[in-house]
């Protein structure tokens, strides 16, 4: 029988507990959900799922997390990791580097998704078999692609996928911030985009450019009409945030909720079983632009972040500040963002070579 255990009624911060003749009472205006059962997880894989949800880990890092741990288990003969140690985790590691070859950032994520199974999950830290560094990430300056680049790559592109490349440059949006756009957050009077639970789970607002919001306001005309459909066949309602979904069921098919971007066919939510339309998939926005790319003729290697890099040096070149880029793309340390001042420049640093002096040593 599987072991179960009892949820504590949680107060919201408004409420205090007093004790009278053993009982307690509850002074506040409102009160918790009620108590309910719920099934411990019985495998590694549940619980590390479990500990991520606990401490608010996206959805795409607990993914990846739970797919490095499997990747080690399957490494070291499916042994329990209770039962591997700290050479084994080098081992792996170096795997990684010398055989795989893969990068330095991959490695370390590797890295921390085995540190949160032994730190979070089993309760063993790592650094008790001996220290283990990350891999040095070499340090590299972004890809860019002119004005006329991009132009060309959107040129060879059509329909959903072309609108969500153009809100990457227009708009410096990460491609799963893309991806996630609501309705609700599109202000066309403003002309502003607010980005919701970006990267660290942050909100920002950034720019909404006038040419993509003609294209836009079209666009959400035809969202709208497969959400109507969507409803008079019994469906429409969209993924909510935390507990949104119980506490407002009625704003689940509100058309301002649902993805600016939807995907082209409905699917069953896992435990629920309802229907319902995600957004679409950040693979379809990926290929797309790939292919784009190899059709504009573009050499240098340019991908869905690239139109993001070239958004801040475009900013850069117009003469905006840093501390107004660093705002719209939403990074945490300045000196993120100054790693696109190097296009402020003509060649390295901006020295004139002396090969373009007295009219050029080849005439």
């Amino acid at each position: 029988m599987r072991q179960m255990r009892q949820e504590p009624v949680v107060l919201a911060a408004t409420e205090r507990v007093s004790q009278r003749d053993g009982a307690s009472v509850f002074t506040g205006r409102e009160r918790a959900p009620p108590v309910r059962a719920v099934a411990l997880p019985s495998t590694l894989l549940g619980v590390l799922r479990e500990r991520l949800r606990l401490r608010r880990y996206s959805p795409r890092t607990s993914e990846v997390y739970v797919a490095w741990v499997r990747r080690y288990v399957r490494f070291c003969g499916r042994r329990h990791p209770r039962d591997c140690s700290g050479d084994d985790v080098r081992a792996f590691l170096t795997m990684l580097a010398t055989t795989a070859h893969v990068s330095a950032s991959t490695q370390n994520q590797a890295l921390a998704a085995l540190r949160f199974l032994y730190a979070i999950v089993l309760g063993a830290p790592l650094e008790v078999h001996g220290a283990l560094s990350p891999a040095r990430q070499p340090e590299r300056l972004p890809s860019v692609l002119s004005r006329d680049e991009v132009r060309a790559v959107l040129a060879h592109m059509r329909g959903a996928t072309r609108l969500a490349a153009a809100l990457l440059y227009g708009s410096g949006l990460r491609l799963m911030e893309a991806c996630t756009l609501r309705v609700k957050d599109v202000d066309f009077s403003r002309g502003q985009i607010t980005v919701r639970r970006g990267k660290g789970a942050k909100d920002r607002v950034t720019v909404l450019p006038a040419s993509v919001a003609v294209v836009l306001r079209a666009h959400l005309v035809r969202v709208r009409e497969l959400h109507e459909r969507d409803l008079a066949q019994g469906r429409g309602a969209v993924g909510m945030p935390d507990a949104l979904a119980r506490r407002s069921p009625l704003e689940a098919r509100a058309f301002s909720w649902q993805w600016v971007f939807p995907a082209r066919r409905c699917a069953r939510e896992d435990g629920t079983g309802e229907w319902r339309r995600h957004h679409v998939h950040p693979t379809a926005v990926q290929r797309a632009v790939t292919a784009a790319v190899r059709r504009a003729g573009i050499t240098h290697r340019a991908t869905c972040h690239t139109l993001r890099h070239s958004f801040a040096t475009a900013l850069l070149e117009a003469g905006y500040d840093i501390r107004t880029i660093q705002e719209l793309l939403g990074h945490a340390d300045v000196a993120t963002t100054m790693r696109y001042t190097h296009v402020l420049q003509r060649g390295g640093l901006g020295v004139r070579s002396p090969a373009d002096t007295d009219g050029g040593v080849l005439g």
